[in-house]
């Protein structure tokens, strides 16, 4: 990672050094970089993503038989029309 470093030149007031700074972290290119490493996830391995569907698949059967036996109400239709 690049650090930005200034230094307070002499007769230089604490305003126009932060500008001064600023202007160097936007254009190293900085921020950017870590917003994108900040909003970036991890790729899971083949068994935890094999996992997860095994167990999404269990839940949708053992849903579709509690409707069956009349026990869970019956799941309407996504983006219906509203009575």
């Amino acid at each position: 990672m690049i650090n930005v470093e200034i230094i307070k030149n002499s007769g230089e007031n604490a305003l126009s050094v932060i500008r001064r700074f600023t202007r160097k972290v936007q254009g190293s290119g900085i921020i950017p970089r870590v917003r994108s490493l900040r909003s970036s996830t991890r790729v899971q391995s083949e068994y935890k993503v094999k996992q997860r569907a095994l167990k999404l698949m269990k839940r949708r059967e053992d849903m579709n038989e509690l409707i069956k036996l009349g026990k869970a109400p019956a799941r309407s239709e996504r983006g219906g029309k509203r009575k």
